[in-house]
């Protein structure tokens, strides 16, 4: 059944809704709509930063870095990915931020993914 089967390539795909490549803002009739799961293909220059803190998530978000150095702001804490495959988990609850200290790719999973929630 190949309806139900998408091939694609993050790094054009993720041009289209900021980088999100799966998740509930997608078409419904797509396999790449999910209710359960969201996955962003994150390209950032150096010096690039979230303009503002994500407050109220009640989200749980997976950030793996794939390269470059990606600091995400936590509560009292500064995370440094830094080497390939390095990785951070935040629950609900977390508030957020993030700064890519170099030319960074980083891939995201966040989940559940919620209607209302803008895609950024």
């Amino acid at each position: 059944m190949t309806d139900n089967v998408y091939v694609g390539n993050a790094n054009v795909d993720s041009a289209m809704d900021r980088g999100w490549l799966l998740g509930h803002f997608k078409p419904p009739s797509e396999v790449r709509h999910s209710k359960d799961v969201e996955i962003k293909w994150g390209v950032h220059p150096a010096g690039d930063e979230r303009a503002q803190w994500v407050t109220g998530e009640y989200r749980t978000a997976l950030l793996i870095l794939v390269s470059g150095r990606f600091r995400v702001e936590l509560p009292g804490r500064s995370v440094l990915l830094a080497e390939q495959g390095d990785y951070v988990v935040w629950g609900h609850g977390v508030d957020h931020s993030w700064r890519a200290e170099e030319d960074s790719v980083v891939l995201t999973v966040r989940w559940p993914s919620v209607p209302g929630f803008s895609v950024t």
